[in-house]
């Protein structure tokens, strides 16, 4: 007699039958062999874990639609700490301290908003360093959320950019 009981056999039939499935759309959707393994053994621990809730008419689509899921899911994630990690750059450049840090700094700074509208320069400070939200500068601006993201947005490029060249002096 067996130690499983029917639901972690049938989890054990969809692991064998639909596992490769479920693989290859994690792969398509994360490019990475070891993100994708990870997915999908998500994929599989949130059938184990919602079980009682799902309909076993159709599996292949209802695994196919929770890869979709978990994968757009740890993208999203991802996406959000290379941001903040983006945003602490601001952050720094905000609270440097020694002389010599903010000659630089200044240089960094000219640099980076010349040729930007004032508002811009407004704009970053009232994000990075006062700490508004978004919607918020969008209303103390005049803008609409996505034109102050959007700024935001060319800032970072520039500023990544401004780091991978030398000064130009």
């Amino acid at each position: 007699m067996s130690d499983k009981n029917p639901i972690q056999i049938r989890i054990a039939e969809y692991y064998s039958r639909y596992g490769p499935m479920v693989l290859r759309r994690c792969r398509q959707l994360l490019k990475n062999e070891e993100k994708a393994l990870d997915a999908m053994q998500e994929v599989f621990v949130k059938l184990i874990l919602y079980h009682d809730r799902l309909r076993d008419r159709y599996p292949s689509s209802l695994l196919y639609r929770i890869s979709t899921n978990v994968c757009l899911n740890l993208l999203r994630a991802e996406r959000k700490r290379t941001i903040i990690l983006k945003e602490d750059m601001f952050t720094r450049i905000a609270s440097y301290d020694h002389h010599e840090d903010q000659v630089v700094l200044r240089d960094t700074l000219d640099r980076l908003f010349r040729g930007e509208k004032i508002s811009t320069r407004e704009i970053a400070v009232m994000h990075f360093v006062d700490g508004l939200t978004l919607k918020e500068v969008a209303q103390e601006v005049g803008l609409s959320i996505s034109g102050v993201r959007k700024r935001l947005r060319n800032l970072r490029t520039r500023l990544e950019s401004l780091e991978e060249t030398p000064n130009e002096g």
